[in-house]
């Protein structure tokens, strides 16, 4: 088995693994799309309210949809030898590439600015929503609860609320160490509860290894696959000679 044929052999495989995950991925959003009550039971405690945020189905049919299209490129194109397709999939990978690194350094150069945009968007919703909107308060609630945190920033996003003028000076009993109601904003500042984008923020930091880990082989995977299309590319000139 010559170089070429080796190449273009792992090059057929590999694109074929991205085909039958981008299959998998589909499957899955439309699954959850379709029927999204019966998927969410197996994510136990996320509510269906969190749809409204994060649509999971559409964004793993769009996700499996990039992928198949990948592996269809890349596995017709070194099959039947087409610099057309392996262009075309080397182009898509390279764009797809690029997209990432920008994204990465804007996350990294405009962190505080990113903080700023969610600070403005949930001190208003905990200020005038939490307590009377129910899909509000039911994800605020849970993602305090899971993460033991109290607010955004932390207990004064709730100061002068809708929820303490109703609820006779009370904070939600999260923001309290004890975790009961009432909770006094006296009570809640000598608890000294994180806010829940510190509490993020921490728990990032302390998975940023596996993070950067992930991220880093992905980049790998993309660069190899650059290297192998247009390695054939280049290389069916010299067959057909």
């Amino acid at each position: 088995m010559g170089c070429f044929t080796f190449v273009k052999l792992m090059m057929v495989l590999f694109n074929l693994l991205i085909f039958l995950g981008g299959l998998t991925l589909l499957a899955m959003g439309i699954w959850v799309s379709v029927d999204g009550g019966s998927f969410l039971q197996l994510l136990g405690p996320f509510s269906s309210q969190g749809m409204q945020f994060v649509n999971v189905g559409f964004f793993c049919i769009a996700i499996g949809a990039v992928l198949v299209l990948l592996g269809l490129l890349g596995c017709c194109g070194a099959h039947k030898e087409s610099k057309c397709l392996l262009l075309t999939f080397f182009s898509i990978i390279l764009i797809i590439f690029i997209a990432e690194v920008a994204a990465a350094v804007v996350a990294l150069a405009y962190s505080s600015f990113a903080e700023g945009i969610l600070k403005a968007w949930a001190t208003p919703a905990l200020q005038n929503e939490y307590g009377n909107n129910p899909v509000v308060t039911k994800i605020w609630n849970a993602t305090m609860t899971e993460l033991k945190c109290c607010g955004f920033t932390n207990y004064t996003d709730f100061v002068d609320s809708e929820f303490e003028k109703e609820n006779g000076g009370s904070l939600p009993p999260s923001c309290c160490w004890t975790n009961i109601a009432p909770c006094s904003p006296e009570e809640a500042e000598r608890s000294h509860v994180q806010g829940c984008f510190e509490h993020i923020l921490e728990a990032l930091k302390e998975h940023a290894n596996i993070v950067g880990g992930i991220a880093a082989g992905i980049s790998v995977l993309e660069i190899a696959a650059m290297i192998v299309s247009m390695y054939l590319y280049c290389h069916l000139d010299n067959r057909t000679s």
